[in-house]
């Protein structure tokens, strides 16, 4: 227990150098004379709005486990999955992503590769359209290569944004690769044989040894890659792909829905709703590189980066972007604590695991 409440210590200190950071430049008394005249009674349909785009990423994970032939209930899928987004919150390196699997694990059997697979598969559309989002992007928004913001060893610019966005072209093209590799039965089965030849390599050993090899190693990796294999058996079926593609499209909608109810409630903003889709996903382009639990700072100095290319003043942008993290990020962190205790899953546990 010391030791978790060290690790959240420490990642609330982060949090706050880091918000330092993003912040140190805009006057402080501006900032909070302008968190004032914020009108936080659209806070509540932004987090109605965040909240349904959860219930849809449930129903996006079920409808995946349900092609792995791990069906489970909309709700036993629910509860992981905000478990894993409170996790990413609140503890560094987005152990998130890999303690869903384990509760899923825990509480319905699933194996934990199986598992992870979903997750990859889940998280991979989410990839895919952002790709895509900022692909229009950048032929519709002129971007000033000079304009640049510091934020700790990074600079937010227009390079760091086609850095992430070339990072996460490549990462889609392994993740189809590997998929492909994994779900097409051919591809799959020389996969195996090669493994089962692996032992042989060791001829000079004896073939105790190599039996070893084989029982110990060999066997355990054939069964992964079938867990794997299972995971990604969505591939099988088209129409679930094609819905999930359309759920997809209606999360991100929805986040930027949440954005724009946000901003009605925010003085000196005054975007389009195109606009401030295209704030989001500079957003999410920034916050995918390395930071503090909860992407506290870099979000801000993102938020305050893709704000000015429309005008808006650092500190209303500041102001704005630290209001609207907040509603993006708290309902989730109450809810995964919620769904932590209706499903007696102790996040302890489940964090050092991860």
């Amino acid at each position: 227990m010391k030791k978790h409440a060290a690790t959240l210590t420490a990642g609330i200190a982060i949090s706050i150098a880091t918000l330092y950071l993003a912040f140190r430049n805009v006057p402080f008394r501006e900032l909070v004379a302008y968190m004032r005249t914020i009108r936080y009674l659209w806070v509540i349909p932004s987090a109605a709005v965040v909240a349904l785009s959860f219930l849809l990423r449930a129903l996006r994970w079920q409808i995946i486990l349900t092609a792995a032939n791990r069906p489970v209930s909309f709700w036993r899928a629910f509860h992981p999955l905000m478990i894993g987004f409170m996790l990413n919150c609140v503890a560094p390196g987005r152990v998130g992503e890999v303690a869903r699997p384990i509760v899923l694990q825990k509480k319905e059997a699933v194996p934990f590769t199986t598992g992870l697979a979903t997750v990859a598969a889940e998280r991979l559309f989410d990839v895919i359209l952002l790709i895509v989002f900022f692909s229009t992007v950048m032929t519709l928004v002129d971007i000033d290569p000079n304009i640049s913001l510091s934020f700790g060893g990074y600079e937010l610019n227009r390079a760091a944004l086609e850095m992430v966005f070339s990072g996460m072209v490549k990462l889609s093209f392994v993740l189809i690769a590997g998929i492909i590799a994994v779900s097409v039965s051919f591809t799959r089965r020389y996969i195996i044989r090669v493994m089962e030849k692996l032992p042989g390599f060791f001829f000079f050993t004896g073939i105790s040894f190599q039996d070893k090899i084989r029982q110990r190693i060999i066997i355990p990796l054939i069964r992964i890659v079938e867990n794997i294999a299972g995971g990604f058996s969505l591939i099988r079926y088209p129409q679930s792909i094609f819905l999930c593609l359309g759920l997809s499209l209606l999360i991100w909608v929805l986040s930027a829905l949440s954005y724009y109810l946000m901003m009605l409630g925010s003085p000196g903003i005054g975007l389009s709703f195109s606009e401030i889709s295209t704030v989001m996903i500079i957003v999410c382009f920034f916050i995918a590189l390395p930071s503090a639990p909860g992407f506290w700072g870099l979000w801000e100095a993102g938020g305050v980066f893709a704000l000015s290319l429309f005008g808006v003043s650092s500190t209303d942008a500041a102001g704005f972007t630290l209001a609207n993290h907040a509603v993006q990020m708290f309902p989730v962190i109450l809810v995964g604590w919620i769904s932590a205790l209706i499903a007696s899953v102790d996040i302890r546990r489940i964090s050092e695991k991860a």
